[in-house]
């Protein structure tokens, strides 16, 4: 985990001005990949106090911008950030919980840069979503459904 003076580095780096709202955004990020914005609220005011929604927002926009962070936001789930950018990796998300974790590229390096057809566009980058069930919510469904009653035979058939 980077230190503040890290933080402090990056952000110089990036040309933006170091203040408490930036160091704490920054640094709740790069402790907790792929938390939504309420959720990074919630820790940014823990940590520094009285701080307005807007404010976070314009931070995260700012350091999403500079390319400290990096936004995503699987379908049907709100804008979250992370602090792993400039590679290509992709994610999983559970269709259960919403757990989100990060995925490598499968095969050599970033593979699904070379679309089948890319239309005359230079590709850059590729978002690819993995969906499934994470291995908590497999085994909290397998033990629902292990304790149920079998379902009844309907005795007019």
């Amino acid at each position: 985990m980077p230190t503040t003076s890290d933080f402090e580095r990056m952000l110089r780096g990036a040309t933006l001005r170091v203040t408490r709202p930036r160091l704490s955004v920054l640094s709740t990020v790069h402790a907790q990949p792929h938390l939504d914005t309420d959720s990074i609220i919630g820790l940014v005011r823990a940590d520094l106090g009285d701080v307005s929604h807007q404010a976070v927002y314009d931070v995260l926009r700012a350091l999403t911008t500079a390319g400290l962070v990096r936004r995503i936001q699987p379908t049907g789930s709100p804008a979250r950030y992370e602090s792993r950018v400039g590679d290509n990796h992709h994610h999983v998300v559970c269709r259960s919980c919403g757990a989100i974790a990060d995925i490598d590229c499968a095969v050599g390096e970033a593979p699904c840069l070379t679309a089948s057809d890319d239309h005359g566009f230079t590709i850059d980058e590729a978002e690819v979503i993995y969906w499934g069930v994470c291995p908590d919510c497999s085994t909290a469904t397998h033990i629902d459904t292990a304790h149920t009653d079998p379902p009844r035979k309907d005795s007019r058939v």
